[in-house]
């Protein structure tokens, strides 16, 4: 038998009226029961976030900084026993939930170092006018209230710790609403935070089903919303509360661009490498991961052939096999609607590369070639083991390509050229230009976000922090200064 796991509501554990299951994509196997607080319960979490703010806002910045520096140090301490759970619950190769863990350790730090240094002040003196004589402004950031942290299921708990380390770093109290395919992870986040000193109702973590959101979303105690997932259900909750701060991370279906100058074979290899790797390392289930690439004529035959190369050679199977590099997608209609936009692209005149067939949950890593306009895998985040290969004749068409998609998250661009680099950075319409390798790669502490329908707002701990708090002016008189 497989106990139920308690859900957190205002720091302490609780249990509802109703539970549902947890199933490992892989086999289907029984990984956890979760109970699901009711609306009462719901209610007790917000109201006792509401009541807390003042209070959990004024604490000692040592305090908070103490409390992420005890979280980080446990997920140290239990990197094991969090990555099997990851990956039992997700489906992500142990080696992927792996690093999960070691990227939410660091988050966690972080938002310990940023607590003991943000919002110490900016003086301004208002002399510069003939009427600021005497006066100096100081200009401090405080928190705008609690936050719903809205959190997707392909990285169960780094996209938490991203959610609640910022919070705790200002002293907002935040409600926690993970995935319901992944809650586990979420779970077991919370048994650290009530190892701290942080005040009761600073932080509840509630596996509330997402058809009980609308309300949540809606309510006036919660100012500050955090969600990462979908661009539809993003959009529907910025249209419902457009008077609240919406912080929204919709994901995009990102460029990896090899320019003619990148052409030497270790060139070539590093990005095939890249590519194949990126494409697939979570079983495609990444906001950056790899979805279209796009290559210069003079190096696009030589390309293809090692990044199919390199695609063929990713080690598929059960995730918990430290030599798997792709698992199973999230859930057996994930893989079928992979399935069916694939089919739909080779139907319409698409070439299949390699790939292309599914068993269960898991799909095949697969390349597309000559991919027609229209199809849904050319206009929509494939979400899945699935990248396409496109020609541009030079620079020019490799980015104007780049940007003539509806999301602009994060593009990579494979170039020696200092000035091309800088020319990325300015012509590219994405959130971020990683120069020499896949558009993947993400460090924590940077500024995470995009434009266009890829979302609005940033993640990054010291951003997300930005995003959480606003400015208030206090304006001194009658100083000799």
């Amino acid at each position: 038998m497989t106990s139920t796991h308690a859900f957190w509501l205002a720091g302490r554990q609780a249990a509802g009226e109703d539970s549902f299951d947890v199933h490992n994509p892989w086999d289907g196997r029984l990984v956890g029961t979760v109970s699901v607080p009711t609306d009462a319960q719901v209610e007790e979490a917000v109201a006792a976030a509401h009541a807390v703010t003042a209070e959990f806002s004024a604490t000692p910045a040592h305090v908070r900084a103490a409390a992420l520096d005890h979280v980080s140090k446990r997920l140290v301490e239990r990197t094991e026993e969090i990555a099997q759970l990851i990956s039992a619950e997700n489906g992500k190769p142990i080696k992927w939930a792996r690093g999960e863990v070691g990227r939410a350790v660091s988050v966690f730090r972080f938002a310990a170092e940023e607590a003991r240094r943000f919002n110490g002040g900016e003086a301004q003196r208002l002399d510069t006018d003939a009427g600021g004589v005497g006066r100096l402004a100081l200009t401090r950031r405080f928190v705008k209230g609690p936050v719903l942290g809205i959190a997707p299921f392909n990285f169960p708990l780094n996209l938490c710790a991203h959610k609640v380390a910022p919070a705790i770093a200002v002293g907002a109290p935040i409600i926690l609403k993970p995935a319901p395919a992944t809650p586990l992870s979420a779970l077991l986040l919370g048994e650290l935070l009530a190892e701290t000193d942080l005040p009761a109702g600073s932080w509840s973590v509630l596996p509330v089903a997402n058809d009980r959101m609308p309300a949540l979303v809606k309510d006036e105690r919660l100012p500050v919303i955090s969600f990462t997932g979908s661009d539809k259900v993003g959009h529907a909750i910025q249209e419902s509360v457009p008077h609240k701060h919406c912080t929204l991370e919709l994901g995009g279906n990102a460029a990896a661009v090899v320019l003619a100058d990148w052409s030497s074979e270790a060139d070539l290899d590093w990005a095939a490498t890249r590519i194949a790797t990126f494409s697939n390392y979570q079983a495609g289930q990444s906001c950056i991961s790899v979805q279209r690439v796009i290559a210069d004529a003079s190096v696009y035959d030589r390309l293809v052939e090692k990044v199919v190369a390199k695609v063929q050679a990713q080690v598929t199977g059960d995730p918990a096999d430290d030599a798997t590099d792709v698992g199973p997608l999230v859930s057996e209609d994930a893989a079928k609607r992979v399935e069916s936009w694939v089919d739909e692209a080779v139907s319409a005149g698409a070439k299949l590369l390699t790939g292309g067939k599914r068993e269960g949950a898991s799909y095949e890593p697969t390349v597309l070639a000559e991919l027609p306009d229209g199809v849904t895998l050319a206009c929509e985040e494939a979400f899945g083991p699935v990248l396409t290969l496109h020609r541009a004749e030079n620079t020019d068409e490799a980015f104007a390509t780049v940007n003539s998609s509806k999301y602009g998250l994060q593009t990579g661009v494979f170039t020696h050229d200092i000035q091309v680099a800088f020319r990325a950075h300015r012509e590219l319409e994405v959130g971020g230009v990683i120069i020499g390798d896949a558009p993947s790669y993400r460090a924590d502490q940077m500024p995470y976000g995009g434009v266009k329908q890829s979302g609005v707002g940033r993640e990054g701990v010291r951003y997300a922090m930005d995003d959480y708090t606003y400015e208030r002016v206090l304006v001194l008189t009658g100083l000799d200064i």
